[in-house]
């Protein structure tokens, strides 16, 4: 019955088929980009550099001569990538340690709630930064620390929404009945807590997009020549650039506002549809977005 009434209110919630109509776009161009592209995004043309929009580049070209409409699709590759492996890296950390310090309680609580509250402590670009400088720029090295820095956000939802389950008559019974524990978590306790955590992880990959735009944009993301759209916004904030070719910039950060407003859109249906009341109070609009970007 509740499946039922989420689906339909799912269904009639506009938002939902926006975010869901941008999502789908950009997966399809970031999947079909070798065929789309019609440029090699890495390819340095310096006779037709700074060209604006025409049937030959569609979005015009940067400093370097390289075709925008290129490197904007190829650079969804990487920000819908980074988006969903850091999540994912997030959810397996956050939703296993949140389970546990939830219903086992006591010292173990007490440590993940600790080590999650010291995460939350600092601000999120800065220490972003900071891990990424230590281990040395690369993708593999930006999915794994947004992945960890997301982490502790993610425990504390799980662990709250645990404590609340745990105490549910179907949870005492199977315990009551001589349950192991990691039965009980996995198929009375997790199911419980799965609908929240759905929706702060379709806004956190909006808020991990947004972190890897702006680690590429101060050059601790994606190394060049790798198109991305922090790095292409970079590459076109001279203000020389901004006056007489602000295709450069304009496009990547539209992709990225698209890209952001698309997740954000379905997050929130997600919310209202799953549980309209209980959603609002435990996931607070913005939630799952890094410090920089939440309203």
């Amino acid at each position: 019955m509740t499946e039922s009434r989420a689906g339909r209110a799912l269904r009639a919630d506009a938002r939902a088929w926006i975010g869901a109509g941008v999502i789908v776009v950009l997966v399809l161009l970031a999947l079909a980009a070798p065929l789309v592209a019609r440029h090699d995004p890495i390819h340095i043309d310096l006779i037709h550099q700074l060209s604006p929009p025409s049937t030959q580049h569609w979005l015009g070209t940067d400093v370097q001569g390289r075709d925008v409409w290129a490197r904007l699709v190829y650079g969804a590759r990487i920000s819908l990538s980074v988006g969903i492996v850091s999540q994912g890296i997030a959810l397996l950390l956050g939703v296993t340690l949140g389970l546990v310090a939830g219903y086992y309680g006591r010292w173990i609580d007490e440590l993940v709630m600790r080590l999650a509250d010291v995460t939350l402590a600092f601000p999120t670009l800065l220490l972003l930064i900071a891990m990424v400088a230590a281990l040395q720029p690369s993708l593999g090295v930006v999915f794994v620390t947004i992945g960890v820095v997301g982490w502790a956000g993610m425990a504390r939802l799980v662990r709250g929404q645990v404590l609340i389950v745990r105490q549910l008559e179907y949870v005492q019974a199977s315990r009551a009945l001589g349950g192991r524990d990691l039965r009980i978590i996995l198929v009375h306790v997790l199911p419980g807590v799965l609908a929240p955590v759905i929706i702060a992880a379709t806004l956190g990959v909006a808020g991990a997009i947004i972190a890897e735009s702006s680690l590429s944009f101060l050059g601790l993301g994606v190394q060049p020549p790798t198109p991305s759209w922090g790095a292409m916004i970079a590459d076109g904030r001279d203000l020389s650039q901004l006056r007489h070719a602000p295709w450069t910039s304009l496009f990547p950060g539209l992709a990225i506002g698209a890209a952001v407003l698309g997740f954000n859109l379905l997050g929130d249906a997600l919310r209202d549809a799953l549980d309209p009341r209980a959603m609002r109070a435990a996931i607070p609009r913005g939630a799952g977005l890094p410090d920089i970007a939440r309203p």
